[in-house]
């Protein structure tokens, strides 16, 4: 069992109707049909939600998936209509909320990978493939492939686990149209993105995106190249071999699994409140990803 620690009772504003509380995640939908998208302050980590916020995460999401977006429209088009704040929404919503278009979602959840690590890795070193694709010998944790991959995955349900699955499984559940035009924009999206962290010392080790169609167009929606969807692993500090230090959850999933926690990962309990020197020191790396990549001050 996991899931929420303590699911929180969502926020009711006049003109809007809730639809669905996520991870990190509110959603919306206004009168004119439009989603409205909340980024939380919400943490995550091995398929829980915790009871402990990290300040300024939501908006970190919000800005730096609205730069990539910026990065990418000419190769993806994507669903944002407006960051103006609803009528009657709360101030502190302000940075964090995207008035979104209301898409068909492809409940496939598009994973691109650049260097070998995760799920991947322990796949790799079972079979020495990941998601059924065949790759070299002698590769380590933090190995860059040979040429970036398309890995697949499903959507879980909040408290379960993403399941990776072949590009033959998406093509049996969506069609072989739909799963070569998802693989053909993850990989060149995913690509553009590497080229442009890369720039800023930044590796783009992997990274998961969301598609949905407004009517025959395929749409780039959700949070984009984030440090909740991305791998980020400082450049001159790559060493293939051992895990690779990186802007992201770490330190959350680091201290649950020490011993200063006292949580046991594998009982049905859920995990404890996190210490003040996590949340700033997650909080740190959260912003550090987004000034290293736009070059902007937070």
């Amino acid at each position: 069992m996991s899931g929420f620690v303590e699911k929180p009772e969502p926020l009711q504003v006049p003109g809007l109707v809730h639809l669905h509380t996520g991870k990190v995640r509110d959603l919306y939908r206004n009168e004119a049909g439009d989603l409205v998208m909340v980024a939380s302050d919400r943490m995550s980590a091995y398929d829980w939600v915790l009871p402990t916020l990290i300040p300024d995460k939501g908006r970190v999401l919000t800005q730096l998936s609205l730069w990539w977006f910026d990065q990418l429209t000419d190769l993806a088009p994507n669903h944002v209509i407006s960051t103006e704040l609803p009528a009657g929404a709360p101030a502190d919503w302000q940075g964090r909320t995207l008035i979104c278009k209301s898409l068909d979602m492809v409940p496939v959840e598009c994973v691109a990978r650049g260097y070998l690590t995760g799920s991947g890795l322990v796949e790799y070193n079972q079979s020495r493939t990941v998601c059924g694709l065949a790759l070299p010998e002698g590769l380590t944790d933090g190995s860059e492939l040979p040429t970036p991959i398309f890995t697949p995955a499903t959507k879980a349900e909040v408290g379960e686990h993403d399941e990776n699955v072949s590009y033959e499984e998406v093509v049996r559940q969506v069609g072989e149209e739909t799963a070569s035009a998802l693989r053909e924009a993850t990989l060149a999206v995913y690509s553009r993105a590497r080229d442009i962290a890369r720039e800023r010392g930044v590796l783009l080790a992997d990274t998961k995106f969301e598609f949905g169609y407004d009517g025959e167009t395929l749409i780039l929606a959700d949070e984009v190249l984030t440090p909740d969807s991305s791998r980020f692993w400082p450049a001159g500090e790559w060493q293939p071999g051992r895990a690779q230090p990186s802007f992201d959850k770490q330190f959350v999933r680091d201290w649950l699994t020490s011993a200063e926690s006292g949580w046991d990962r594998k009982s049905e309990q859920p995990p404890p409140a996190l210490p003040q020197e996590v949340v700033d020191a997650t909080r740190a790396k959260y912003i550090e990803a987004y000034e290293r990549l736009t070059g902007v001050s937070w």
